[in-house]
């Protein structure tokens, strides 16, 4: 299990700015060191626990690149050449014989390349008489020719530790015959929700009662991002019973995550349990949504006190426990770019806070996009983020945002994967 030290999340600073929360993060929280063989077919989101060194090149032979006529650049003169063909030579199987002068093979895309030949004309371009093949001049030496190892060279760095799988490296992992990659262990998350008010979906729903949505909401993000949930429900407003919880969660897992109950409010009971049971500060984060967020060590394991509003929750869990858990899990840092778009609406912000507004896009005639702000902008309402395409974030030093100004936009594809 990682272990962490009790002042990991100390910060004594008046706000905390998403950036230095990432660098926090970066300096003071130490991966995971479990690593474990997983077969491709399972290791899609895994992180990768140490270099991988191509055991072979790739591709392992000069091939061609396209379906057409193999011949030596030397043969070619100012002209059109005419060249006979004396060979075909399809994927799979390599020629018998060379290419000799005023010679050319008929080859197909990924067949190897017959010995004297250097370049390959694509069949198109080329007008074939009987047995005999008219190229005309001007292409290059080596022109539609892989050669052996250009990919991929054999004992070099195909894909770097700390990479966060991706299907586009599982194919190179394939193509370089390798069945299993090393990778970390999965970060081992438990969650559960607060509060007497919540109430299991499905359940009879009392007149003050609101059903747990955040739990779901967390479960499914945590998820996309390679770790391992446990669901420890939803627990009620008693500080004692909470903070043994609390404990017997840390003992098992690397993070233990909560929604609601962490303000300075007297009814907030999971402050004091997390006192009890550990060490806990609040980050004073400089966002909106968003209340102060609660961050903590309980015996070795991070504690993650989100806010009850569900907008909240998602977007503190994008700006804090992302990063949070890409670190733990031994991940590259994976930073959020937001995309340029043109604001359709104006906004007025308070400085030195990063907001994300919720925004559907349209495009223009041009190509481009606008952002229109969803017209309920309350933390707890879940319609403004399934009725919109991603949030708008606009920049701790703006206090303005007129219509027509680029603004960056990071769609939620982007923030749940």
């Amino acid at each position: 299990m990682a272990q962490l030290t009790d002042d990991c999340f100390a910060f004594g600073g008046p706000l905390l700015a998403i950036d230095d929360v990432e660098r926090l993060i970066a300096e003071r929280v130490t991966p995971v060191a479990e690593t474990e063989d997983a077969a491709l077919a399972d290791a899609d989101g895994r992180v990768l626990a140490a270099d991988l060194v191509a055991p072979v090149d790739l591709p392992p032979f000069d091939n061609s690149a396209v379906d057409g006529f193999a011949v030596r650049h030397a043969d070619l003169g100012k002209g059109e050449t005419r060249l006979a063909v004396v060979d075909r030579l399809t994927a799979g199987s390599a020629s018998s014989r060379s290419v000799a002068s005023g010679e050319v093979i008929c080859i197909f895309t990924g067949a190897p390349m017959p010995h004297g030949a250097d370049t390959v004309f694509m069949q198109e371009d080329v007008r074939v008489e009987g047995p005999a093949v008219i190229v005309p001049p001007g292409l290059k030496r080596g022109a539609n020719r892989r050669l052996a190892g250009e990919d991929v060279k054999r004992g070099s760095i195909a894909l770097p530790a700390g990479r966060r799988l991706q299907p586009q490296d599982l194919g190179m992992a394939a193509a370089l015959g390798l069945r299993t990659l090393a990778v970390r262990r999965r970060v081992r998350v438990a969650i559960f929700s607060t509060g007497d008010e919540i109430v299991e979906p499905g359940a009879p729903l009392p007149a003050a009662g609101l059903y747990d949505a955040n739990r779901r909401l967390l479960a499914t993000m945590l998820s996309r991002l390679g770790a391992q949930v446990t669901d420890l429900g939803i627990l009620r407003d008693d500080a004692g019973a909470l903070a043994a919880r609390l404990a017997d969660a840390a003992r098992g897992h690397d993070l233990v995550l909560t929604s609601g109950g962490v303000s300075t409010g007297e009814a907030d009971y999971v402050r004091a349990a997390v006192e009890a049971a550990g060490k806990l500060v609040f980050w004073r984060i400089a966002i909106k949504p968003g209340r102060p967020v609660a961050m903590g060590v309980i015996r070795g394991t991070a504690f993650v006190g989100l806010p009850g509003n569900p907008v909240a929750v998602f977007v503190t869990f994008a700006r804090v426990v992302r990063p949070l858990l890409l670190r733990l899990a031994g991940a590259s840092p994976e930073p959020l770019i937001a995309f340029p778009v043109t604001s359709g609406f104006a906004y007025r912000k308070k400085k030195g806070r990063r907001e994300y507004v919720r925004v559907s896009l349209t495009r223009r005639d041009d190509g481009s996009y606008v952002a229109t702000k969803h017209p309920q902008d309350g933390a707890g309402v879940i319609s403004s983020l399934t009725a919109t395409d991603g949030l708008a974030e606009l920049a701790d030093d703006v206090t303005e945002i007129a219509p027509g100004a680029t603004i960056g936009f990071l769609p939620y594809a982007l923030l749940v994967g």
